[in-house]
């Protein structure tokens, strides 16, 4: 730490606030320089504080009278314990108000308190799990024509014109609608409505002028005024839809639980939440996706896309940049001691962008695995409970424009401004243009009627694809062909790791192929197919239908099946065309300068795949037994005695598995490792299973899992985000950490070893032994 550049005494005089930990003043020269009103915060907040997650990730603020943390693992550990970090200065003024501002709210007799996003325990978790019904996806399904039906008429407006400013336009409008329907209140008075959400952001959050704060306070006393008497018209009929009034209705069962002041002050931050966060993400995603040209022309090639597309734009430019917590008791964030009493700033935006989480954070990555993991919504038990809705409506947005709008463009040299404040930020317009002539819909008016699925809750990582291009199909041994495969536009194809396999989507049928090309060449992938006599379609759909030129979906790649740096010693083992990921591990192992050896099992020489390139590259290393031959491997005697240090791998058939199985029983646990592309799991009959609870910890709640449901299934009707792929224990995406309780391990990922340790389990299939467990979620 520098010397502090701050007259602390004079800071004081000017009323700004501030404060020195009694170990001395710890503000760097870029600490004191930090000022989230105006400059490079605004500009790009996460950008101007790249220096902090490199070099200060926590830091005092003397500007703001703040700590500031910006990367992802201390933020997320700060959302996670809302006991020592209190959420109750979330809504808390950022710049202190007049007494004029001050009495302009009293004679509205402003009283706002605690909200769901304020609000301390032991209040808080009983009224959010009253009130959280509305928000389930089994709810939110029933507002999607709505969503629908608004983006048409919106759309419908000016797509003739030949320009737009979406947020002027639409961005604005249609959330704000939305949020209206979503909580029951009625539609009249949106330009009211607008200035009230606005001023209600300045007021909170934003740092408003002296002979600026009496009108700021104005508009904030009649939007409270206008959010009570909606509140009274609701009381004498509840019984409409919307969360206001099951709220009411929740009221009558426990009026201990939600009370009368709680309500009002809900209505008033519910439209806020419900509105301003998703017009803000929604002109963030139009903005981002049209400077990156060739993604957008990406999603309105494959829709199938703007699930993750959603996600990508809420992680790398989403619109909650800040929250803040008040520290209740002395503690250490990031390895720097700060005191009870002291405030934090927590931004978001800026772990979104912490490359210890995210590879390459800055890149804007449309089919990032983890884009998902972003803190824009929050984390834990003040987790933003309108996530849902609000991906629900990007979606259908970017659906309708990438329809009926592909062609649409920024409008050039346009400079986009941002109301100031720490913690929300969209732009104030988004101006686009096209040419009305080309509108997809002249020419095929049927286009208005495709609809794309709408993913409600996190997308499934079966979404995230890329499209390629089939180079060559070639002759690989008997009954296999090599399919050689490239990006069309000539772009490398992603980094991979030995063992990882791809997901090819083959007519209406999804397949897992391993790599068996050169990781370190990234102009290609090639996959070696064997046409399976049983086969299910995809080997027979590779052999009798596939062409050179042909274009396929790709998800990955991804691998389960990793080779141990630490290891001295490989024995690879393959079966047929279980050769494939067999090849690039012992490619590996060659480089590495590591013992190794390879035993290649077959029917005959004729049919085993990529023998040619074994025998140049491996001769010494390489053993081949063939049936035909009469030399099969002999596995008892191969693996009789245990070696130090030796970890053996394995692809092929379910019996040589087996075989390998019962002959390394008496090696050191975990010895080997195997590849399976198949699951065994069985459909769950009620009969045989038992319902249990799973405990929440970091979200604070408590479900019932039925005996013929999934824990993954009962966490996605909860709302809770959790990533999936095949759903059948083979892939390790829904993998959720334990804290406690035994589990009934079901899936293929997990070795013995980490079984026994019960750390984490697979919730598309395994279960609770007992009557509950509880996870780290």
């Amino acid at each position: 730490m520098s010397v502090c550049p701050i007259d602390h005494a004079a800071l004081q005089n000017t009323g700004r606030p501030t404060a020195v930990p009694a170990t001395g003043c710890p503000v760097s020269a870029n600490a004191a320089a930090f000022d989230p009103f105006t400059g490079p915060y605004q500009i790009d907040p996460a950008a101007s504080l790249r220096w902090s997650r490199d070099e200060e990730p926590v830091f005092y603020s003397p500007e703001i009278g703040y700590w500031v943390v910006t990367r992802y693992e201390d933020v997320k550990a700060v959302f996670r314990d809302n006991i020592l970090f209190s959420p109750s200065i979330a809504l808390e003024k950022i710049t202190p108000v007049s007494d004029e501002a001050t009495a302009t709210l009293a004679k509205y007799d402003y009283a706002m308190s605690r909200t769901l996003v304020n609000e301390d325990e032991p209040a808080h978790m009983p009224r959010r799990r009253v009130l959280m019904d509305p928000f389930t996806p089994k709810e939110l399904v029933h507002h999607e024509p709505m969503v629908r039906r608004l983006t048409r008429e919106y759309v419908d407006r000016f797509i003739e014109s030949g320009k737009a400013d979406l947020v002027d336009e639409m961005l604005w409008e249609v959330p704000l609608t939305v949020a209206l329907h979503f909580l029951g209140v009625p539609e009249e008075d949106m330009d009211t409505m607008r200035k009230y959400s606005i001023a209600h952001t300045v007021n909170t959050w934003g740092r408003p002028a002296p002979e600026q704060q009496v009108a700021v306070a104005e508009a904030v006393g009649k939007f409270w005024q206008y959010a009570g008497q909606v509140l009274e018209k609701m009381r004498k009929d509840p019984s409409g839809h919307g969360w206001m009034p099951f709220g009411i209705r929740m009221q009558q069962e426990q009026p201990d639980v939600v009370t009368d002041s709680y309500l009002h002050s809900m209505m008033m931050a519910g439209i806020v939440a419900a509105h301003e966060t998703t017009a803000n993400a929604s002109a963030n995603a139009f903005r981002l996706l049209l400077e990156n040209r060739s993604v957008w022309e990406e999603i309105c090639a494959d829709p199938s896309l703007i699930p993750n597309a959603v996600e990508e734009c809420l992680r790398h430019s989403g619109s909650v940049a800040a929250w803040r917590r008040l520290v209740t008791d002395d503690t250490t964030i990031g390895g720097i001691d700060i005191p009870k009493g002291s405030k934090l700033l927590i931004a978001t935006l800026s772990a979104n962008h912490d490359e210890r989480h995210f590879d390459n954070a800055d890149d804007f990555d449309i089919r990032r695995e983890n884009s998902s993991d972003h803190l824009t919504f929050g984390y834990g038990s003040h987790q933003c409970m309108g996530k849902n809705l609000a991906r629900m409506e990007m979606q259908i947005f970017l659906e309708e424009f990438t329809k009926r709008l592909p062609h649409m463009e920024l409008v050039p040299d346009q400079e986009f401004t941002y109301l100031p404040n720490t913690s929300f930020r969209g732009p104030d317009h988004v101006w686009v243009q096209w040419d009305p002539e080309k509108n997809p819909e002249h020419a095929d008016p049927s286009i208005l009627e495709n609809r794309q699925p709408v993913q409600i809750g996190e997308p499934s990582k079966t979404n995230i694809s890329r499209t390629v291009t089939v180079d060559a199909i070639t002759p690989a041994a008997d009954g296999v062909v090599r399919v050689r495969l490239s990006d069309p536009s000539g772009k490398p194809l992603p980094k991979w790791t030995p063992g990882s396999h791809i997901d090819v989507e083959l007519g209406e049928l999804s397949r897992q192929y391993s790599l068996c090309s050169d990781p370190n060449d990234l102009s290609h992938y090639e996959i070696a197919v064997l046409e399976e006599p049983e086969s299910r379609g995809g080997s027979r759909y590779v052999h009798r239908t596939l062409q050179a030129g042909d274009m396929l979906k790709m998800r990955g790649p991804r691998s389960h099946f990793k080779l141990d740096p630490d290891a001295e010693r490989y024995v690879f083992i393959a079966g047929g065309i279980g050769i494939t990921p067999i090849v690039a591990m012992a490619d590996h192992a060659k480089a590495a300068g590591k013992d190794y050896e390879i035993h290649y099992c077959g029917r005959d020489l004729a049919t085993m795949a990529l023998l040619d390139r074994l025998t140049a590259d491996h001769t010494d290393k390489l053993e081949v037994h063939s049936s035909a031959a009469g030399n099969r491997l002999d596995i008892p005697a191969l693996l009789d005695v245990p070696v130090d240090g030796t970890q053996i791998y394995s692809c092929g058939p379910q019996r040589l598995l087996a075989a390998l199985e019962e002959a390394t029983a008496h090696w050191p646990e975990d010895s080997l490792h195997v590849e399976h592309f198949t699951s065994n799991l069985a459909t769950l009959d009620p009969a045989n299973e038992h319902a249990f609870e799973v405990e929440l910890r970091d979200s604070g709640l408590t479900i019932q899992v039925a005996a013929d449901q999934t824990v993954l299934d009962a966490l996605r009707a909860s709302n809770i985000d959790i990533q999936s792929d095949c759903e059948e224990g083979l892939c390790g995406s829904c993998e959720a950490p334990i804290l406690d309780g035994e589990v009934d391990h079901r899936d293929m990922v997990l070795t013995k070893t980490e079984r026994a340790q019960n750390k984490s389990m697979m919730t598309c299939c395994s279960r609770a032994c007992g009557k509950k467990i509880t996870l780290a979620l």
